[in-house]
């Protein structure tokens, strides 16, 4: 239902049919549809937002219509693209060209649709063209084929900084900045920064096709990476790449690039740089030179372009700055966890075994079943590490929980005996969370209610020495009395006691001093 919604809030802004489609890629007649059972719904955006999926579905698509398959003739494009191209000589019409295609085929496309799969025809034929661009519309980005390189002071070693530059279709104002690399991190940082810059929103950016914006742009469609779309919903922008090998999508982030490298990348050659901001203050000197620099042809700088043209049209900054976010889909384990970074977060019990969108940033983790909400987590750094909130857990595990901790289940097997208390500590150092090892304490520990505590010291005893831990095994001993099998063989339980005074978990008195 993501493309509903993107439809739909492409619609409030006030965008046509035409600009939703080349930015989200679905057919026009879809978008027309969608965008008109919203107007008969009569919902606003915040009422959309709040659904989840199944309800907006529910909507948007109360009954399920049968899909039926076109039969009819299509058009000889080839031929009739070939006939308009002498119309200045024939005098004929695309209407002309439709009532011979209708004569030949009386059950054919009626003109409407006619024109349409004209127009798509007439798309793939790839013309060049003068590309006009309106106020305040578009922002093409890309990075510099020219890299600066970054001396490390205490090792000696170089790396090289990677230029981000962002130039406005209308105006050619300028935004330049360093990062230490193309991953997705830095680019996105780089879009905020360069938001910030200009003061406003353009409302579409155009990238090149590197991974950190574009998974894929090819005949099938395009797909954006979804932290570069979450991006672009934050501050209401349309993505609309550049097609692969096709520079001519570009021109003015081919020319801005070119532009920068001779205006300001060439004026470091024989500068040297210790860091990426040391860089980027160097860069900013030049920025404001080389936007206030007269365009010869135009007598006007890039500046004062701006000012005119670009900066009335920019739509407003959203009131929050975006916080960069990683999307990831991850399955429920049995355990009401979902894995993420090899840290494990709880959700409700009732999504075990459903897939969930994990939404995290460098502080917290969001996670969403069908687009709503359902558990917030502080982000955790550790290896093991485990977030579970109480109202999560089943109300046999609440309860569990509650009356269960630590202190109290070592206290208990203090109470039985040393050994209960060497084997509890070891089945804690078997697990990353200690609420897992409760059930199985809490089921050991009870068996000195049916065989005494005495017996369980010993049946502990002879466990810990041969490696035993399950609670099937231990039953198993005190039922057939394996202890007494080695006091048979003169060894007596105070050697036993001897021997595991050296265990890693009994302190001596020397603790206690």
């Amino acid at each position: 239902m993501r493309s509903v919604r993107d439809i739909v809030k492409y619609h409030s802004m006030g965008l046509s049919i035409r600009k939703i489609h080349d930015a989200t890629g679905v057919a026009k007649s879809t978008v027309a549809d969608y965008i008109k059972r919203f107007k008969e719904l009569g919902l606003s955006i915040e009422q959309i937002d709040v659904l989840d999926d199944d309800a907006l579905k529910l909507q948007f698509f109360p009954d399920v219509a049968s899909v039926v398959v076109s039969r009819k003739a299509m058009p000889n494009f080839n031929y009739i693209h070939q006939e308009l191209k002498l119309r200045k000589k024939t005098k004929v019409t695309l209407y002309l060209l439709w009532e011979e295609y209708k004569e030949d085929n009386p059950d054919g496309y009626q003109y409407t649709q006619f024109r349409v799969y004209y127009r798509r025809f007439v798309k793939k034929l790839n013309p060049s063209m003068r590309q006009t661009h309106l106020a305040g519309e578009k922002m093409f980005v890309d990075y510099s084929g020219v890299t600066m390189p970054i001396h490390n002071q205490r090792t000696g070693e170089v790396e090289y900084a990677q230029i981000f530059i962002a130039v406005l279709g209308a105006s050619g104002y300028t935004f330049v900045h360093a990062t230490p690399s193309q991953k997705q991190e830095d680019f996105i940082y780089s879009h905020v920064k360069c938001y910030g810059f200009f003061g406003g929103v353009p409302r579409v950016v155009v990238p090149d096709n590197l991974k950190s914006a574009i998974i894929s742009n090819n005949k099938n469609g395009i797909v954006v990476n979804e932290s570069y779309a979450d991006l672009n919903r934050h501050y209401g922008v349309i993505v609309n790449p550049a097609r692969p090998r096709k520079p001519k999508d570009k021109p003015k982030a081919e020319q801005g690039v070119q532009a920068i490298q001779r205006y300001i990348l060439a004026r470091f050659r024989h500068h040297k740089f210790f860091s990426v901001n040391e860089l980027n203050e160097a860069i900013a000197e030049l920025l404001d030179r080389y936007n206030n620099k007269i365009i010869k042809h135009l007598q006007k700088s890039r500046t004062e372009l701006f000012n005119e043209l670009d900066a009335p049209y920019l739509n407003p900054l959203p009131a929050n700055s975006y916080t960069y976010k990683q999307f990831k889909i991850a399955k429920v384990h049995q355990d009401y966890h979902i894995s993420l970074e090899k840290c494990n977060y709880s959700v409700p019990y009732k999504y075990i075994k459903e897939e969930l969108e994990v939404r995290y940033s460098t502080q917290s983790v969001y996670i969403y079943h069908k687009n709503r909400l359902i558990a917030t987590h502080p982000r955790l750094r550790r290896v093991g590490e485990c977030s579970t909130l109480h109202e999560h857990m089943p109300s046999k595990h609440q309860y569990v929980n509650e009356s269960m901790n630590p202190q109290r289940v070592r206290s208990w097997a203090k109470n039985i005996g040393e050994f209960s208390s060497v084997f509890v500590e070891d089945i804690f150092a078997s697990v990353e969370y200690p609420p897992q090892a409760y059930n199985k304490i809490v089921a050991i520990l009870s068996l000195a209610k049916l065989y005494g505590n005495t017996e369980l010291e010993l049946a502990l005893m002879y466990a810990t020495k041969h490696n035993t831990t399950t609670t099937k095994s231990i039953r198993s001993i005190l039922d057939k009395k394996l202890y007494l099998s080695e006091s048979a063989n003169n060894v007596q339980p105070s050697s036993h006691y001897a021997l595991f005074n050296n265990h890693s978990n009994i302190r001596g008195a020397d603790e206690y001093k």
